[in-house]
């Protein structure tokens, strides 16, 4: 853990206190996911199986959890447990259900008409992890907006567990979210399996969720590739930021950052703060709690790599946190909402000491796939704009391409674009011919 003042970096150190973990660029890792893709393009449900075996030391039969395994899973689940995802598929889908995107039309001018249709898109899917932890709450927050958004085809891929089973909760959580069709597929052969489909697996158009580097690489990889699929957003370890004064309690400060931190070695925790006395002991805290914790070979590298930044002023913190662009943010200050109105650049934002983040990660509505590593700039957080497409329609009338027809073809011969130009001008001396049209 690091415990730097802001004021007294130059401009190199302060990029490097901002630095980030160097993004998964290996290139044998990218050769390693193209070599998965490739296989399982060219095997199918065999190449799925023997790399299931391979990578995963799974033996699979059918690679389709069936629906008894569905409903197992689902009456495991303890009173607690069932009520627990209730609630927290209930407060997502409030939320979400507030993002539907609406179609319009209106007359640009008389006789032209546009129009701004919506589609769902019509096969998705979602890859959950479950490699150190499994990732139920993954599941709600991709398969309740695919959900609402009408996607009639909703694929969901985990990893397979050594005995060929998935995860229970992981199939509970999808069965309460309606996903009917979950494979027991992980990595890159998954990846490889919704973009291009297999014997078993539907072909997808788009494939949403976290993984790790080869997860990564492949998404990337079948989204440039045009017959393969589209990718959510870019991806980069976890992260969190905390900008506190002196009022912030210590211990609330130090749980949130050990929440994030858990999550891998390279997760990466922030604090900015105007109060070296809360920093202090911040770092006391932080050590007394990372010590009861569970996961400590993770926290041992993740905390090494954690920064305590003195600012001078919440204002500059402010500033600090525009440059890093994080994406999580807890604001944990006295007028926390006024800071909010600074703020632009974030994936998603915690007002106050009673807004923990592990609220966004599983319960508030909200949804946790965020944007990563600095794209925060320009990227939002998942929602259900990102499971639709909208299409424009454009209808002129008679009088609509009289009027507005020459304008069309002066800015095409201006762009020496004379065929653009011809396909109104043929219409227009139709017209005038006395043509109906």
């Amino acid at each position: 853990m690091q415990s730097l003042n802001w004021q007294s970096l130059d401009p190199i150190a302060k990029r490097a206190a901002l630095a980030r973990p160097r993004a998964s660029q290996d290139p044998a890792v990218r050769e390693q996911a193209a070599t998965l893709i490739g296989c399982v393009r060219r095997e199918g449900d065999a190449g799925v199986r023997r790399l299931s075996l391979e990578l995963d030391g799974a033996q699979l039969g059918d690679l389709k959890a069936s629906s008894a395994e569905m409903s197992t899973a689902l009456r495991a689940l303890a009173p607690k447990e069932r009520a627990a995802f209730d609630r927290a598929i209930e407060n997502v889908t409030r939320f979400h259900s507030a993002q539907l995107p609406q179609a319009f039309a209106l007359e640009t001018e008389s006789g032209v008409r546009c129009e701004s249709l919506v589609r769902p898109l019509r096969a998705v899917g979602l890859y959950v992890p479950a490699g150190s932890a499994p990732l139920p709450s993954a599941v709600i927050m991709l398969a309740v907006p695919a959900r609402l958004a009408g996607c009639p085809v909703r694929v969901l891929c985990t990893p397979p567990r050594a005995d060929g089973t998935a995860h229970p909760a992981i199939l509970a959580a999808a069965s309460l979210c309606g996903i009917e069709q979950v494979y027991k597929i992980g990595g890159a052969q998954a990846i490889a399996a919704m973009a291009y489909g297999t014997e078993s697996v539907p072909k997808v158009v788009k494939v949403f969720g976290p993984g790790n580097a080869w997860v990564t690489a492949a998404k990337q990889l079948v989204a440039e590739d045009p017959d393969g699929a589209a990718l959510d957003m870019p991806a980069g370890p976890s992260e969190v930021m905390v900008i506190a004064d002196g009022g912030a309690n210590a211990e609330f400060v130090a749980a949130d950052l050990l929440a994030q931190a858990e999550h891998g070695a390279d997760s990466q925790a922030i604090l900015l703060s105007d109060s070296p006395t809360l920093i202090a002991a911040v770092a006391l805290q932080v050590r007394a709690q990372q010590s009861k914790l569970s996961r400590q070979r993770i926290l041992e590298a993740s905390v090494a790599a954690m920064r305590l930044i003195q600012v001078p002023d919440l204002a500059t913190a402010v500033e600090v946190c525009e440059r890093y662009a994080p994406e999580h943010l807890l604001i944990q200050t006295r007028a926390p909402r006024e800071l909010l109105a600074q703020i632009h650049s974030a994936g998603s934002v915690f007002l106050g000491p009673c807004s923990p983040e592990p609220m966004g990660d599983y319960c508030s509505g909200t949804n946790h796939v965020l944007p990563t590593y600095g794209y925060a700039r320009a990227y939002s957080g998942l929602s259900v704009a990102d499971f639709v497409r909208h299409m424009s329609v454009q209808e002129l009338s008679v009088a609509g391409l009289e009027a507005l027809g020459p304008v069309a073809a002066t800015l095409a011969t201006l762009e020496g674009l004379d065929a653009h130009a011809a396909a109104v001008q043929v219409r227009l001396q139709a017209l005038a011919r006395g043509l109906r049209l």
